[in-house]
């Protein structure tokens, strides 16, 4: 009864996926989940993959929970639990244990998993062991109905829980009067309902003419409703907003509001920085990725408004900041229109700027002569269907996806692991989301994907079609911007990292497909061509040199020609 009792408790609360890594010790769990004919049950080899899996699948807004064994199983979901903490993300990491007096003796496949994830989920607790009396049974049902509120917020993200077993682990849930009973003790359980902190109409707020609103990586719930929010606060104020390719704004720019997406070439020429200084900033989540943008705003140390809808603390510039723990989507409702009529001066200047911007890098783009990794996202958002969910990967592809997006009204949903902002799990998280949307494209390095080749193990298991778009410049081309690669000696071995793989053969090893693509026009071929099940890779081979030469070339000779609007 104890694993039926679990299987319908997380169902009714609204969960609908279950990741189960293999091992004996989940069995009562894991089998009763099996048996549950309304939760989507996925088997996953590697239990790092299937954290990550987990977490693709809570991006599709897909609630869900992963199940492994005890001993180091655990111990590989850390990465997963890590983003999920700095991300906000819902997930139940559920890991099996052996009994109490197992441990410290020399058991196998015991260690001490009681706070196995330290300070990164937002709630933990080890369970009694099973019983099927009434109380073991209520406090079951307890455990599970606060975690998963603890889960869902606010603020939000991992819980863990912690079950021991001892043996025998077969399921014990023959007795036909069980269904019953959970049926009624189950009686009443609904999702959390959801919480959201609001604030009083700000009044004290000055709002001056010279405004700018920052707005970085965000994947809500509801991209419209957020993008509308956003646009409704820039016309009303008349602030312009530096949108980052990361959230919907960037592809979802048709609206009252003036949205920025060349922002990093536009402050590279120092007198338009200097000239589109701004007397206050509203940071809209986390800051954008541009290194540049973070410089000038940190030299600008205007006063800041940080609306951050879980209060957290969203500023690593240390600027002279205020948090509104608010929601974006609440905006609208909460800035009071300023008692002044709007300039339309400053968003003027900003938007001819990255006009001028967007046409000299279309310009320079449309045939650089070379396969240049810049064209490949670029290409990539305008030729997918519209409303795709598109993962990008850590490293260079959100940053290229930040200099070379065009803002578009598109309606791609990106996403992103950038909580940690680290390259871990990245094709499992991908493949997640598209099971939970039914079809996503990735865009990702070398690396990133070989950081994670186990994830193709659960391509068989996958009800969805994932295209993953690879750069392939053969090492770590991110490491090519930075001082250190001009100094030669031991970078290329220890930074760049260089790698030799055949993808071709990889793939055809995990039963994958696999195509190269040698330029734009193959590249737009492919994406033209429907894909739809399982896994493709469409690679684009590049220089990583010539590629990190291209680019500082290209940045400083765009930022240059550009015309001052003060």
């Amino acid at each position: 009864m104890w694993g039926s009792l679990f299987a319908e408790t997380v169902y009714r609360l609204g969960v609908r996926s279950a990741v189960i890594a293999p091992g004996s010790r989940s069995t009562p769990l894991a089998w009763a989940l099996a048996q549950h004919e309304a939760i989507d049950c996925i088997p996953i080899l590697d239990e790092r993959s299937a954290g990550f899996f987990a977490l693709g699948l809570a991006r599709a807004q897909r609630p869900a929970l992963v199940i492994c064994t005890s001993g180091t199983a655990g111990a590989n979901l850390f990465p997963a639990v890590i983003e999920a903490r700095e991300s906000r993300i819902p997930l139940m990491l559920v890991t099996a244990d052996r009994p109490p007096e197992l441990r410290y003796c020399q058991s196998g496949q015991t260690i001490d998993q009681v706070g196995l994830f330290g300070r990164y989920p937002v709630f933990h607790q080890e369970l009694a062991l099973p019983g099927s009396d009434s109380r073991s049974l209520r406090h079951l049902r307890q455990s599970l109905v606060h975690a998963w509120g603890r889960a869902a917020g606010p603020p939000g993200g991992p819980v863990h829980l912690n079950f021991p077993f001892r043996e025998p682990l077969t399921p014990d849930d023959s007795d036909g009067s069980i269904a019953g009973t959970v049926d009624s003790l189950c009686a009443g359980i609904a999702p959390p309902a959801q919480v959201r902190i609001t604030l009083p109409e700000v009044e004290d707020i000055p709002f001056p003419d010279e405004g700018l609103i920052v707005a970085g990586a965000a994947q809500p719930a509801d991209p419209a409703a957020w993008a509308d929010a956003i646009h409704a606060v820039s016309s009303a104020l008349g602030w312009p907003v530096l949108a980052d390719a990361l959230n919907p704004l960037r592809f979802r720019a048709e609206g009252p509001g003036t949205i920025v997406a060349h922002y990093d070439l536009i402050l590279r020429n120092s007198r338009l920085a200097a000239g589109l200084k701004a007397k206050q900033i509203l940071q809209i989540g986390p800051l954008p990725t541009s290194k540049i943008l973070r410089g000038w705003l940190e030299a600008t140390d205007a006063p800041t408004i940080v609306v951050s809808g879980h209060g957290d603390n969203l500023d690593p510039a240390h600027a002279r900041a205020r948090i509104w723990p608010v929601f974006a989507e609440d905006l609208p409702a909460r800035i009071r229109t300023p008692r002044r009529s709007v300039n339309p001066d400053y968003a003027r200047r900003w938007a001819a700027a990255d006009r001028e911007a967007g046409s000299a890098l279309e310009a320079n783009l449309a045939d650089p002569g070379f396969p240049f990794e810049g064209c490949v996202v670029r290409e990539l958002v305008r030729r997918l269907p519209r409303g795709s969910p598109i993962f990008l990967a850590g490293s260079m592809p959100v940053r290229d996806a930040e200099y070379f997006c065009e803002a578009s009204d598109r309606k791609l949903r990106p996403f992103c692991n950038r909580g940690a902002n680290g390259i871990d799990g990245t094709l499992g998280t991908a493949m997640g989301l598209a099971h939970g949307y039914g079809s996503a494209f990735l865009l990702c390095g070398d690396l990133a994907l070989l950081h994670d080749t186990n994830a193709f193990l659960i391509t068989p298991e996958l009800r969805a079609a994932l295209t993953v778009v690879l750069v392939n410049n053969r090492g770590g081309g991110i490491f090519e911007h930075l001082p250190v690669a001009e100094l030669g000696g031991p970078f290329e071995r220890f930074f760049a990292t260089p790698q030799t793989v055949d993808f071709a053969r990889l793939a055809e090893a995990y039963g994958v497909t696999h195509q190269p693509v040698v330029d734009a026009t193959a590249l737009r071929n492919a994406l033209e061509t429907p894909h739809e099940a399982g896994v493709r890779i469409l690679e684009w081979c590049c220089d990583r040199k010539r590629d990190a030469a291209f680019r500082r070339k290209l940045f400083h000779e765009i930022a240059e020609s550009l015309t001052d609007q003060t």
